[in-house]
């Protein structure tokens, strides 16, 4: 963002007005002073404070390690961020470590789906490129996709066996994809999701 002159009777008046103009904390703004005010002789001469200012750069590391500090912290939770951003691909990884994740995961990782989303809306509201946000907790995401595959095998058995339709619990978008991606080369079984979030769910069938 390029820088733009603000003035102001005193310095501090100058910032506030760029405050108010870019919509951001003191600690979001970068400024310089151009110009300091002078009071003159008997108020003749005086001069405004010029300065040139803008919003701080920041970068997509620092909105999403805020944003989840601040959460974490209102959760009275402990916790160590390892972030990993990769450019080529617009893509956000964060591991979350600390003692009893039990709380962030919550059931089904419908916790740290909300977490997840959330920290996405957080970072692309101020960035230009969309990024894709992944945020894992004791590698929770691959042990629940290795129990999501076996599920996804064994309801497919059951459903060559009974020949009857399944409908498993309700799911997440990106869980519903592990039992599709799973079964999709099966060659007895189909699947579809049915049903309106946050009760959608798949049907794992047999093929006509």
């Amino acid at each position: 963002m390029e820088f733009k002159e603000f003035t102001g009777k005193t310095v501090e008046e100058a910032v506030t007005a760029a405050l108010v103009e870019f919509q951001v904390t003191g600690d979001r703004l970068e400024y310089e002073v151009i110009e300091k005010e002078t009071k003159g002789l008997f108020g003749l001469g005086q001069k405004d404070a010029v300065i040139r200012a803008r919003k701080a750069v920041e970068d997509v590391e620092d909105i999403a390690r805020k944003f989840l500090e601040d959460v974490l912290d209102a959760m009275n939770v402990q916790a160590d961020l390892d972030v990993f951003v990769d450019e080529e691909d617009k893509s956000i990884e964060i591991e979350i470590e600390g003692d009893d994740m039990g709380l962030l995961i919550g059931k089904r990782g419908q916790t740290l789906d909300s977490l997840q989303y959330l920290c996405s809306l957080a970072v692309n509201k101020k960035t230009d490129d969309y990024y894709r946000v992944r945020l894992d907790t004791e590698n929770y995401r691959y042990r629940r996709e290795v129990t999501l595959k076996k599920l996804a095998k064994s309801i497919a058995a059951k459903v060559r066996r009974t020949r009857r339709s399944v409908s498993l619990e309700p799911m997440s978008p990106y869980e519903r994809r592990i039992i599709h991606s799973t079964l999709q080369d099966d060659l007895y079984v189909t699947t579809r999701s049915d049903g309106e979030e946050p009760y959608r769910h798949v049907i794992v069938c047999l093929k006509k």
